[in-house]
């Protein structure tokens, strides 16, 4: 697989926020636990991917192109191709100075090309007829492996609600997985529609760029003529995104990437697991968690983001996935039963839907630490076995974000994983 990575914006929204450095080189937080690990278990970090601050005190923190090019290492991507004009030497250092599972070449812009000519240049440096693009600056981890290479492009969507920085997109009523694009709308407040999500597969033998001039816009010189020729194809993808190209943005990604990273590192060791029962914490694994308050509706809900694509992985390898959580928000009569059940309601409709799967979920509302249903004391884990016969401690892992839940596991005598790195 071939993948253009477009560094050559400007920026000029964020230059109050990170100055004098490329969006795809704007620090993202990193967790220093995680660092101190890395320091004795050899993972790819090293002093050097961190930033000094004036003082040389190391800066915990990692620029957001790390974080992207994780997020492609995690596919057979071969040869990757960063599209860079803007501040280029430091993209250039900062890339050349690190290992990589993959090729890495540069289409240097001497000036502005748009990120028409930016994609044509880096285009021909490829050899691949079906080639990945995605922008430097928005974090859009979909699945790779999925991506459809359908009419001339396919732009990959997300739907969003109550947004106006971005215009709407509008596809066909073709009941297929990849459908025509009929319109770019321009921007406006809209309640519920899909977005373009900044990545595009392109097939090669049908896209012919040589027409146009020398600098040009891709999205008004090839996607809009080629909506109106029937040519150009969206698939859409629920999976987590943000644009850090304004400071608010920029600001929410600092904890939606790394948070995307962890659950990537707990999903793994999930799948990695010898066990065939899997329990799992609610708050802080399967949405944030909201320190010093509960979430009381689902209007206060959100998702960890990649948890739900990773319950989809889970329904597969697990015979029995069960939910154990405390909810001590209750007892204290923050909100009701009904208000839980609501809550509880809608997130399952939501794993379904993406293909997840929860079998059995536990709550206890006590407010007493002594309660023995409340963790980490074992009555859950006892009602669960009494409810779901094959269950053994043995044979089981349990995935948690806190030291309640290591201690639950390690009473119930089951195997531990922590999600841990998420603030």
């Amino acid at each position: 697989m071939e993948v253009i990575v477009l560094c050559g914006g400007l920026g000029t929204r964020l230059r109050g926020v990170v100055a004098d450095c490329p969006k795809c080189l704007a620090p993202i937080a990193f967790p220093e636990s995680l660092f101190r690990k890395g320091k004795k278990g050899g993972r790819c970090l090293s002093e050097t991917d961190f930033p000094k601050t004036n003082n040389e005190d190391r800066c915990l923190s990692v620029p957001f192109l790390w974080y992207l090019l994780q997020w492609l290492g995690r596919y057979p991507v071969e040869h990757v191709v960063f599209s860079v004009g803007y501040l280029k030497e430091q993209v250039i250092g900062y890339v050349r100075g690190r290992e990589w599972p993959f090729r890495c070449d540069f289409a240097e812009e001497d000036s502005p090309l748009g990120t028409g000519g930016g994609i044509r240049l880096s285009l021909s440096m490829c050899t691949s007829d079906h080639v990945v693009v995605i922008n430097g600056d928005t974090f859009f981890p979909i699945d790779l492996s999925a991506l459809p290479f359908a009419g001339d492009v396919t732009v990959a969507l997300k739907p969003m609600r109550y947004f106006d920085r971005y215009g709407a997109v509008e596809l066909s009523e073709e009941p297929e997985a990849v459908s025509r694009i009929t319109a770019f709308c321009e921007k406006a407040p809209c309640a519920e529609g899909l977005i373009n999500g900044g990545i595009y597969a392109i097939d090669r033998c049908r896209l012919d760029l040589s027409a146009l001039p020398e600098r040009f816009s891709f999205e008004k010189e090839v996607l809009e003529p080629g909506v109106a020729e029937g040519r150009i194809r969206g698939w859409v993808s629920d999976a987590s995104f943000i644009d850090i190209g304004i400071p608010e943005d920029y600001a929410r990604a600092q904890w939606l990437i790394p948070a995307w990273s962890a659950v990537q590192r707990a999903s793994d060791a999930v799948m990695a697991a010898s066990a065939d029962t899997l329990f799992l914490d609610r708050d802080g694994v399967l949405n944030r968690h909201l320190p010093g308050d509960y979430v009381k509706s689902w209007d206060q809900w959100e998702w960890m983001p990649g948890i739900r694509e990773a319950l989809a992985a889970w329904a597969g390898k697990y015979p029995r996935i069960v939910l154990v959580t405390n909810q001590r928000g209750v007892g204290r009569g923050v909100m009701t039963d009904e208000d839980l059940a609501k809550i509880h309601t809608r997130m399952m409709e939501e794993v379904l839907a993406c293909g997840g799967r929860i079998d059995l979920i536990l709550v206890c509302t006590a407010v007493a630490d002594a309660d023995p249903r409340r963790k980490p004391n074992t009555g859950m884990f006892a009602e669960a076995c009494a409810l779901l016969p094959g269950i053994e401690a043995a044979r089981s892992v349990m995935l948690g974000d806190s030291g309640s839940d290591e201690r639950f596991a390690s009473c119930c005598g089951m195997q531990f994983i922590l999600l841990e790195g998420v603030s």
